[in-house]
């Protein structure tokens, strides 16, 4: 047995960055995706957002590539939110997203960070929020690609 603690600090946008999943509908979408995420073996710690962006403390079981388990998220939560009425104007995922690795002493700040996402955005948008988490993650930004879907 091999014994394992992948913390990521993953952040996804909706197509467009649009504002398509509703405030008063958003614990259901977050309960599906808890659900996606402990039929991959993966414990989500904390999952919050904003209309137009998620963001996810999450210990991805080593089995799956934080690539294939962003894919399969991405694709069956937007096949589920194509089907309920409460996200009628959800026209899909953006592409990208960021994730990044943090210590298991990093755990309750990054939850404190995704509890306050409403209040954190009353004053910064998602680009500059996104930005700012790159480059705090020592990431390269391509302009040609930063928020293209």
């Amino acid at each position: 047995m091999s014994y394992t603690r992948l913390l990521y600090h993953i952040v996804f946008r909706t197509k467009n960055s649009l504002d398509t999943i509703p405030e008063k509908h958003e614990k259901e979408l977050y309960a599906y995706i808890m659900g996606i995420a402990n039929n991959k073996k993966s414990k989500l710690y904390r999952i919050g957002g904003v209309p137009n962006h998620i963001h996810m403390l999450v210990d991805i079981h080593p089995s799956f590539p934080v690539t294939d388990f962003m894919k399969e998220l991405k694709c069956y939560s937007s096949k589920w939110l194509s089907t309920k009425s409460n996200f009628p104007d959800f026209t899909g995922w953006a592409v990208s997203f960021a994730a990044f690795s943090y210590n298991i002493n990093d755990k309750q700040t990054i939850i404190n960070y995704i509890i306050n996402q409403k209040e954190h955005h009353i004053n910064v948008s998602f680009e500059d929020e996104y930005r700012q988490l790159l480059i705090e993650n020592g990431v390269d930004i391509d302009e040609r690609y930063f928020l293209k879907d």
